[in-house]
């Protein structure tokens, strides 16, 4: 396992005990909250450079056979495409993630707002959510897929 990646694991913890005192002044705690979000920002993006850049152990000790030479060779040059679809299937599971939370906030409000005035509603609001809802899995298996050729 990468140091980088075990690296980030405190400073979330710390942002996140930050985020929830900070929370509680109001507009300046807010204003705060957005500079721990852009430091954290910052930290994510040194952290994805730390894991894109690194070499495996036994691509930098060289090897001492020909044939190992070739293997190891083959095996870099394949670590690219690995972590570019890796790093594709995140994106695909994140972003759709982040769109259906958009859509499910907008469509179940509407739909409580619909229900409210006619409960016999309930059955057309809640197909309509799911529908919203459906988009993060599609992204997932998106993600699936993805991993799978990694």
């Amino acid at each position: 396992m990468n140091a980088a990646w075990i690296a980030g694991l405190p400073m979330i913890a710390v942002a996140a005990l930050l985020a929830r005192v900070v929370a509680r002044r109001g507009r300046t705690g807010m204003t705060i909250l957005a500079g721990i979000g852009a430091v954290l920002m910052a930290g994510a993006l040194v952290l994805l450079v730390a894991a894109l850049t690194a070499r495996s152990a036994g691509a930098a000790a060289g090897p001492a056979v020909a044939g190992a030479k070739t293997a190891v060779t083959t095996a870099a040059a394949a670590a690219p495409a690995s972590s570019a679809a890796l790093l594709g299937a995140a994106i695909a599971v994140a972003g759709s993630t982040i769109g259906a939370g958009i859509a499910v906030a907008y469509a179940g409000a509407a739909a409580l707002a619909a229900m409210s005035e006619r409960p016999e509603l309930f059955g057309r609001a809640m197909v309509i959510v799911g529908l919203a809802e459906g988009i993060a899995i599609y992204g997932l298996i998106i993600g699936v897929i993805l991993i799978g050729k990694a």
